[in-house]
């Protein structure tokens, strides 16, 4: 009994240190760049449909937003050369990783906003997203000597269309099914979750880099 009163207390101490890791940037959101619109964060910490919204695309939009408050976490007041740090020739940037999910979230805009099949984007995008998307020798040549901002304003940038496009399509339109896609039979609503889990993939790696960065 007296054990699993301590492992009880150990999982809510954990549990609140963890929730104080998303809630102490929040409580300084006014000084601290975001790439979430202020007013979406409200009530973050509570899942499910948001106003302006349909019920299933608001869902996503809570989960999305959530996900990028706290995947932001690690970065916040990196440096450039924090941003630039490589851990062994093979690795990516934290920046490149950074303009990585912008860019993955630029070409799945495309691909359900304006129904293209995946891999038919503009020139423009190619351009200007490729190194990104591609990461790699590209990414370590081409991404580099940005602040913190530029990543920021990018990522907002593509997020606030993202939130725009959402508010003009149903909970209908969230579940059909493209039939062509490359993983097979792809649903919008599997699309834009892996948007969001994939900001929970490099969050771990933003944090596994950042305690292996040496001043």
């Amino acid at each position: 009994m007296k054990n699993s009163f301590k492992r009880r207390k150990f999982i809510q101490h954990s549990s609140f240190l963890a929730m104080s890791a998303v809630a102490a940037p929040l409580m300084g959101a006014t000084s601290v760049p975001t790439s979430i619109p202020s007013a979406t964060l409200e009530n973050m910490n509570v899942i499910g449909p948001r106003k302006g919204y349909s019920p299933h695309i608001g869902t996503l939009v809570s989960m999305m937003n959530w996900m990028r408050e706290v995947m932001l976490v690690p970065v916040r007041g990196m440096s450039v050369s924090d941003l630039d740090y490589l851990i062994d020739e093979r690795a990516n940037t934290i920046g490149a990783m950074l303009m990585h999910l912008a860019a993955t979230e630029r070409f799945y805009q495309i691909n359900t906003f304006n129904n293209k099949r995946w891999g038919d984007f503009p020139e423009e995008d190619l351009i200007k997203y490729g190194a990104a998307s591609m990461l790699g020798d590209r990414g370590r040549s081409e991404i580099k000597g940005k602040p913190l901002d530029y990543y920021l304003e990018e990522m907002s940038t593509i997020r606030e269309n993202t939130l725009a496009e959402f508010k003009k399509r149903d909970d209908d339109w969230l579940f059909s099914v493209d039939n062509d896609f490359p993983w097979g039979p792809t649903n919008n609503y599997c699309k834009w979750f892996h948007v969001c889990e994939h900001e929970s993939n490099h969050n771990g790696v933003f944090k596994f880099l950042k305690s292996r960065i040496t001043s």
